[in-house]
């Protein structure tokens, strides 16, 4: 917290964007933009997907699709902007258990998501929105604090 206080008091804003950092708000900050750089790489292609090369009847592979795509996206920027101190040390293990916490997200997403269609007994496009909305944020916070704490949190050797 000292060094968020440091970079407001000095207005040294460039230090949010540029470095290496193990601050946890820092982090987060980052991971904001990376999290929303891969949110529209999956929600734009799934629209693509969907509704020029799928259509609706493979609405499930658009998705996934779209999903590995933003997951992709997320890793490399994570892996090379933000969390540059790994826990594993194997790149394409890493990458799994990046995956892994991804696809728990996404099964937190498709949860909250029939949640709200049970809820509201709906299949409108304003419960979808709604619950795209909800269980983005609630993934996003998910996968950032899974990350965080199991691939990336420096583990003391003693």
């Amino acid at each position: 917290m000292d060094e968020i206080k440091q970079i407001f008091r000095d207005k040294d804003f460039k230090k949010l964007f540029v470095g290496d950092t193990d601050n946890t708000l820092i982090q987060f900050f980052r991971y904001i933009f990376v999290g929303g750089l891969a949110t529209v790489v999956d929600w734009g292609l799934s629209f693509v997907l969907f509704k020029f090369v799928f259509g609706e009847r493979f609405a499930v592979a658009a998705n996934s699709l779209s999903f590995v795509a933003g997951l992709i996206v997320n890793y490399l920027i994570s892996t090379f902007w933000i969390f540059k101190t790994s826990n594993v040390k194997n790149k394409f293990v890493e990458f799994l258990g990046f995956a892994a916490i991804g696809v728990v997200g996404l099964l937190i997403t498709m949860g909250i998501t029939k949640g709200f269609e049970v809820w509201l007994s709906d299949k409108t496009s304003a419960y979808q929105m709604i619950a795209k909305v909800v269980s983005t944020a609630v993934s996003f916070l998910w996968n950032f604090f899974a990350r965080k704490i199991l691939l990336y949190t420096k583990k003391d050797k003693t």
